[in-house]
């Protein structure tokens, strides 16, 4: 396992602090031996995590980039090209949507609120992904996070629900794509974990609940369970998937009645 990223370059995106699922991946990473490379949409973001990637104990670059900006895109990876020189994997961590289209009935949702959604949760997957395959020569792995509320309906998740439908059919499409290229995507549908994100979705903590209770492992997930499937999908241990979505979840997904 401390081998499995040896001198691999990794970018994960979506780092917010030490709770977030993406942070959970990147002390995974680092473990493995990888070479982390983290971005922040401000450069106050990026001081902020730069800052926690010091805990550490290893250099680790943190770069700007504003995924609703195709220049920002660009320019984000034109700098990882000059010091790094390649990429082999990269981590697709971010999702957002407004507060006040996760609340209320989905049927309310507003246009703005939907183009919102789907713009940064999805669309940021197709666009961070056609410019990370120009600095993977020799192949690679992208990976990114989803929830079963693409799948099943969770009142509370709403328009984030359908934003995640559209991030996994964007996988298939993508590995369709990329695959001539040596180039792998594949998702990573995580059980709920505690994270400031998770705040702002209602009754999380009845969600977390009923997890346990109906999981066959009869536990939650955490950080460390699904930094560890990450680093298996990065690694060469899973050199013939691509267009999977993996869930991460005490197999609460197969449960019915």
């Amino acid at each position: 396992m401390d081998s499995l990223l040896k001198k691999r370059n990794i970018l994960i995106t979506g780092v917010r602090n030490k709770w977030s699922i993406a942070w959970g991946i990147a002390e995974a990473v680092h473990k493995a031996g990888g070479n982390i490379i983290l971005t922040g949409q401000t450069e106050r973001e990026a001081a902020e995590i730069h800052k926690l990637s010091e805990t550490l104990n290893s250099p680790c670059s943190s770069y700007v980039c504003d995924i609703t900006s195709d220049t920002g895109i660009r320019n984000l990876f034109e700098e990882i090209r000059d010091k790094y020189g390649e990429l082999h994997g990269m981590v697709h961590a971010i999702a957002h949507a407004k507060a006040e289209d996760l609340k209320g009935d989905f049927i309310d949702t507003s246009r703005e609120g939907f183009a919102h959604a789907l713009e940064v949760s999805a669309f940021s997957l197709i666009a961070l992904s056609a410019e990370a395959r120009k600095i993977m020569p020799e192949g690679g792995c992208i990976l990114t996070l989803t929830y079963m509320g693409s799948e099943k309906v969770f009142r509370d998740y709403k328009v984030m629900g359908v934003a995640k439908a559209a991030l996994e059919t964007s996988v298939y499409y993508l590995a369709a794509d990329l695959g001539k290229e040596g180039v792998r995507i594949n998702a990573i549908s995580a059980g709920p974990v505690k994270t400031m994100a998770a705040r702002g979705i209602s009754n999380f903590n009845t969600i977390l609940d009923t997890v346990r209770e109906r999981a066959p492992l009869g536990r939650n997930v955490s950080q460390e369970d699904i930094g560890n499937t990450a680093v298996y999908l990065l690694s060469d241990l899973s050199s013939a998937v691509t267009g999977e979505i993996l869930h991460v979840d005490s197999g609460f997904n197969k449960m019915g009645m």
